[in-house]
């Protein structure tokens, strides 16, 4: 027993309202129904459901993903309005969010003369970013991406066939809980920013417990955009950590002021501890065969990932797709489907790839490379992260 708990002698008390105002198990069982949207709100009834709610809470540790495709037909990314909708049926409190959209129907940030003239507009957010935000706990750490073509799994089952959307409005929002035994860092680099202190905050140097690193940079093709990337890939291309992503056309995160108009920088997340695991192959520019796409993608069973909480990445340059297999679309995508046919793919199609052929679990790593080797075009870097 624990909280206000009711008086079982009280006249005309049923024994179910007795059982939910002192059984706690009962109640707590019945919570872990409940979506996260409306746990918080039944949180409030008393001091005994709010406990059961925070228990309840702590053991939603697995990830989860809202995607959308398709035209919104509104004056908003198809991706919004989905997310409104499916926010309120998730089973997970978001610590971090992870967003990439196509650029069609995201058109952010606005001029001045845009904001001034939608002041007038009956609209939540003009931003879509802003819109994002406020969709989102504010404790939540936001890291997005906008990309030229984005590759994505419908939402609610983890076997549906994986697609590419080359072009198209098309967009996910990969959600983290809380999880125990993993740390997961934001990041959010400039040239002014980019500091040693700064790569230690994020748990990019210094770190032995780092396993994953995602990282997206944008404007590198910029002078001095080469030599900012070399200064963050560098210290991590020979050390046991996988480091996955690519070159995309915007970034965005809670860090709002980190760069200038134009600027080139780079975004992402560090994932840290024991229970993640990593792997990723690299689809080279020469593999032009649905088998061969195959036959690399089938490298990654080496690593014996566990499907349960493990999601699958692709990173593609826009030279790929169906310009690399003959016009045949979907090619990568239903091979890494028929491989793991449990195992969510998400990722995008971008402008250069960051990764190599490598495998991180216990000590062992596949390949080893330095910071030139870890950058690429025309490829696809296809990969599994594993969160215990």
């Amino acid at each position: 027993m624990e909280g206000d708990a009711a008086s079982p002698n009280v006249s005309g008390e049923s024994k179910a309202g007795y059982i939910l105002s002192n059984v706690a198990e009962v109640v707590e069982r019945i919570l872990t129904f409940v979506p996260t949207k409306n746990l918080l709100r039944i949180a409030s009834v008393c001091r005994l459901w709010r406990n059961c709610a925070r228990r309840v809470l702590r053991t939603q540790q697995r990830l989860t993903w809202l995607s959308a495709s398709g035209s919104s037909m509104y004056q908003e990314h198809v991706l919004l309005r989905t997310m409104a909708e499916d926010l309120e049926k998730v089973y997970l409190l978001p610590q971090t969010a992870l967003l990439m959209v196509d650029g069609e129907n995201f058109s952010w940030p606005f001029s001045y003369r845009q904001k001034k003239a939608r002041k007038f507009e009956n609209e939540v957010a003009s931003d879509p970013v802003e819109k994002l935000r406020h969709l989102l706990p504010s404790t939540c750490d936001v890291v997005g991406v906008v990309a030229s073509g984005i590759v994505v799994t419908p939402s609610g089952s983890p076997s549906s066939p994986p697609e590419e959307h080359e072009v198209g409005e098309a967009g996910f929002s990969l959600l983290f809980p809380a999880m125990d035994g993993v740390t997961i860092r934001p990041f959010h680099f400039c040239k002014k920013s980019l500091t040693e202190s700064a790569m230690e905050e994020a748990g990019l140097i210094n770190n032995p417990d780092l396993k994953v690193v995602l990282m997206f940079d944008y404007e590198t093709w910029k002078a001095g955009g080469g030599r900012f990337l070399n200064k963050l890939l560098e210290p991590l291309s020979q050390n046991n950590v996988l480091i996955i992503g690519g070159q995309v056309e915007r970034a965005f995160s809670n860090n709002t002021s980190c760069c200038s108009p134009g600027s080139f920088g780079a975004v992402g997340l560090t994932f840290s501890g024991s229970k993640i695991q990593g792997a990723s192959v690299l689809v080279d520019q020469d593999v032009s065969s649905p088998k061969a796409a195959e036959a690399t993608i089938q490298r990654l069973k080496a690593a014996n990932i566990p499907e349960r909480n493990t999601m699958g990445f692709m990173f593609a340059c826009v030279g790929r797709g169906h310009n690399s297999y003959n016009n045949q679309s979907n090619v990568e995508a239903s091979a890494f489907r028929k491989i793991f046919s449990n195992i969510p793919l998400l990722g995008f199609f971008g402008n250069g790839e960051i990764g190599c052929d490598r495998i991180v679990k216990e000590n062992y790593t596949l390949s080893e490379t330095d910071a030139d080797g870890l950058q690429h075009s025309f490829t696809t870097v296809m990969s599994l992260v594993h969160f215990g």
